[in-house]
């Protein structure tokens, strides 16, 4: 069972690798890292799948592949660079188990619902599982993706909604409001949970729990979690740490 030690150290692999590299999206990272550790270190198997639509976290996945070692200590130190294997968005080839390049929000889910019905076509064993942010509910795209989804009865689907309640140009509810999110997706024939996405338990109980409808498990996360000055601030969707940044940063994870 995934560990508060190992979560701490991932935190700070995920700051080092950033910080190592010049690169921004830090927040968003954070929120989504301790659903991506649980996923990957106790639910996923050899048999599902998984899409990162929110593709740039995909820090956040490197590090959970880390954590289970599907990547290694050098792989991560060619994140973002020149002709890397590991850039800012998932790639569509070169790693085990990413099947798509992703990060043109609102694309995600359709992709999910597509290997979810065609395993289902194959008569394949798996689970599909679909990482998103809340932001990309602002897609049409998306909801066209749920109707297909609800429509097949696709209960080998789960959605993960990454709920931190900001994106590039501010918050959802100045964006483009749809407060609270969840009240719409209940009215779809799915199965809708409601959890703090920082706590391991309440994330585990939600991935295990089985239905015989889809499942959207959304998140109410905080970008730049486990980081107090990054807490809750857009402007980390953008920045890179600087050294005393980074310090300060390693610091703080190392003292709890």
């Amino acid at each position: 069972m995934l560990s508060a030690k190992t979560v701490a150290a991932a935190r700070k692999r995920l700051l080092q690798m950033h910080f190592e590299s010049g690169v921004g999206h830090i927040g968003g990272n954070l929120s989504a890292l301790d659903a991506l550790l649980v996923l990957f270190n106790e639910v996923l198997n050899d048999k599902d799948h998984f899409v990162l639509s929110k593709g740039h976290a995909a820090g956040a996945l490197y590090i959970a592949l880390w954590s289970i070692g599907k990547l290694h200590q050098e792989d991560l130190t060619m994140f973002h660079g020149d002709d890397t294997l590991f850039p800012g968005h998932p790639p569509a080839s070169g790693i085990a188990g990413v099947a798509f390049a992703t990060g043109s929000l609102g694309h995600g889910l359709s992709l999910a619902a597509g290997t979810a019905i065609a395993l289902r076509l194959k008569c394949q064993e798996g689970r599909t599982f679909c990482f998103m942010s809340d932001g990309e509910w602002q897609e049409g795209s998306t909801w066209e993706a749920l109707i297909f989804a609800c429509h097949q009865k696709l209960e080998t689907l789960t959605i993960l909604v990454d709920h931190n309640n900001l994106q590039g140009f501010g918050s959802t509810d100045e964006v483009a409001s749809m407060s609270p999110l969840w009240t719409k997706l209940q009215g779809f024939d799915i199965d809708v949970h409601v959890i703090d996405g920082h706590d391991l338990d309440a994330i585990r109980y939600a991935l295990t729990h089985r239905s015989d409808r889809p499942r959207i498990i959304v998140l109410n996360t905080v970008k730049g979690h486990g980081v107090s000055f990054m807490s809750n601030q857009m402007a980390w969707h953008y920045l890179p740490l600087t050294l005393e940044q980074f310090q300060t940063a390693i610091e703080e994870i190392e003292s709890i």
